[in-house]
């Protein structure tokens, strides 16, 4: 009776939707892409490495078994002609990632010029790995970043604007009020970061805030 239902429904299948058939390989990217769900990474997808067998459409996927760790695959596919045929394979997540085309040393400034997107198998990416454009373009590098692979967030930084030693203005603003002093760096900064310095007058250590190339601003 069992078998009997399923041939009554791939017949019904074929008979509706014969002329819909897709590529076997899609329709098993949506089946791995609804076992992943929301941890599904962003710009991801899936790359389908199918065992030999010659289906290359299929109607609809009837069942599918998938081992996240692995990526390994079983489904039972409804082919256009109304039998179930079982398929195996290996579901690749892939993700697009920014890599650099060349050797990138410390202390350079990304620019577009210096990267290309490049589809890469999730497992070498890694979950430190900058995966989209705006974590990377312009930041300074902090450590040799070498050619073709993931980029690691924390390999790079935002440029510094200040360096450890650095001669610097210290600026304390009160209202309408500002006042200056000579000052030296104790550390590096970034625009924006906190600093700590030493301000030359009084020989005392203050802390404020990288506010631009050679500039610390003392807040309230």
């Amino acid at each position: 009776m069992k078998n009997l239902l399923i041939h009554l429904w791939l017949a019904q299948l074929v008979f509706f939707n014969a002329a819909s058939a897709e590529s076997l390989e899609v329709l098993i990217q949506e089946e791995a892409t609804e076992v992943y769900g929301s941890a599904m990474p962003d710009n991801s997808t899936f790359n389908i490495l199918l065992q030999s067998g010659g289906l290359k459409e299929a109607v609809v996927i009837a069942a599918f078994w998938m081992d996240r760790n692995t990526g390994q695959f079983v489904a039972n596919a409804a082919t256009p002609d109304g039998k179930l045929k079982r398929v195996k394979g290996v579901a690749i997540l892939s993700i697009e990632v920014p890599v650099p085309v060349r050797r990138l040393l410390p202390d350079e400034i990304i620019t577009h010029q210096d990267i290309a997107i490049e589809i890469l198998p999730y497992t070498r990416v890694g979950s430190y790995a900058a995966i989209n454009l705006d974590e990377v373009i312009g930041k300074q590098v902090q450590r040799l970043l070498p050619k073709g692979r993931p980029i690691m967030t924390q390999s790079i930084i935002n440029p510094l604007v200040i360096d450890r030693g650095d001669k610097i203005e210290i600026r304390y603003t009160d209202g309408p009020i500002t006042l200056t002093a000579p000052g030296r760096a104790l550390a590096d900064a970034s625009r924006g970061q906190e600093i700590k310095i030493v301000n030359l007058v009084g020989n005392t250590i203050l802390v404020g805030i990288a506010s631009a190339e050679g500039i610390v601003e003392i807040i309230r």
